[in-house]
């Protein structure tokens, strides 16, 4: 049979064409319905497994198909720049924890993001309590915050602990606990809190301050054991540690989150499609029963509650960094 020649209309539905002044990859995936989902942490992260969800769950209805892109690197932001660059269609959606929205713009000194000004809020993803834990370093007779703190004391050098990063939210739990109890504990950064839990499982480190997802597998176990939440009331994964209120740490109480936004200058209505959608993807039995093995709750919520979050976190945040003189070049 003779062949014949696609049509420009066939390449065009195809998403094969791209458009006259189109923008090469970008113009492409919207013709052809593919959302771009943006993240600067590692496959196999807390976030990754969040994002994998709600790629399934916004396609067919949001976007033809719905694709998970990793940029790692320069703690995140690699990953915010290309969705700050992106064009204002909805097609690309950055990914990202609260610190690079609520910490980042007091922690750095030349961020090369506005998380207001650059972007906007679609909705949050997911809500989890950090924890402090132990490992096989410490005595089992360390059962609580106040235990642990009496034995950095007697230790030779003081104490310390390990954080997913420099300026990370577990990183300050992990100072402000240390600067209640009156010592010093040495911050021992991570690339991410996967290193920094198996470094705290093998004994190399004596504490360490994660999401409490990133220990539940340790925990059950009986490889490691958490002394305190920062949730206002128990966390439901491990239900028998105390949080830090119960142990008289009144500052910390807070809830940590992931969310989802746009380029600023995307539609409303474009925005408002994009957060039905994620709200629809995040109900789905399979995303609240996989949340759930991470530690995580999911927790949408509408653009202009997000981006009131977002603002909430920073005057927050930023009398924090600024109270220890933090910067991310330190």
């Amino acid at each position: 049979m003779p062949q014949h020649p696609l049509s420009r209309r066939t390449l065009l539905k195809a998403g094969m064409l791209a458009l006259p002044g189109s923008h090469g990859l970008h113009a492409q995936a919207q013709d052809s319905g593919i959302a771009r989902i943006m993240l600067g942490s590692p496959p196999g992260s807390a976030l990754d497994v969040v994002c994998r969800f709600v790629a399934e769950g916004i396609q067919p209805t949001y976007a033809r198909s719905a694709i998970v892109e990793t940029r790692s690197g320069a703690s995140g932001q690699i990953a915010v720049g290309v969705v700050k660059s992106a064009p204002a269609d909805g097609m690309t959606i950055l990914a990202t924890p609260m610190p690079h929205m609520g910490i980042f713009p007091y922690s750095y000194r030349k961020l090369p993001y506005d998380p207001i000004a650059d972007f906007a809020a679609v909705g949050m993803g997911a809500k989890f309590d950090l924890a402090f834990a132990v490992g096989p370093a410490v005595p089992a007779s360390v059962k609580t915050m106040a235990d642990f703190m009496a034995w950095c004391k007697g230790r030779p050098g003081g104490g310390s602990f390990g954080s997913p990063a420099a300026g990370s939210t577990p990183h300050f739990v992990g100072a402000m606990a240390a600067r209640s109890a009156g010592i010093e504990l040495t911050h021992i950064p991570y690339r991410g809190p996967t290193p920094a839990v198996t470094d705290l499982i093998g004994g190399q480190i004596a504490a360490a301050c994660a999401a409490v997802g990133d220990f539940l597998p340790y925990v059950q176990a009986g490889r490691c054991r958490v002394l305190a939440t920062t949730g206002r009331h128990r966390s439901s994964f491990v239900p028998d540690a105390p949080t830090f209120i119960e142990q008289g740490f009144k500052d910390l109480v807070l809830d940590d989150w992931f969310g989802f936004f746009v380029p600023r200058k995307t539609p409303d209505a474009q925005v408002d499609k994009l957060s039905a959608a994620l709200r629809t993807a995040l109900a789905r039995p399979e995303a609240v029963k996989g949340f759930a093995e991470r530690g995580l709750v999911p927790a949408w919520s509408t653009p202009a509650e997000l981006a009131a979050r977002v603002q909430a976190d920073q005057a927050k945040w930023g009398p924090i960094v600024k109270s220890f003189g933090f910067t991310a070049e330190s």
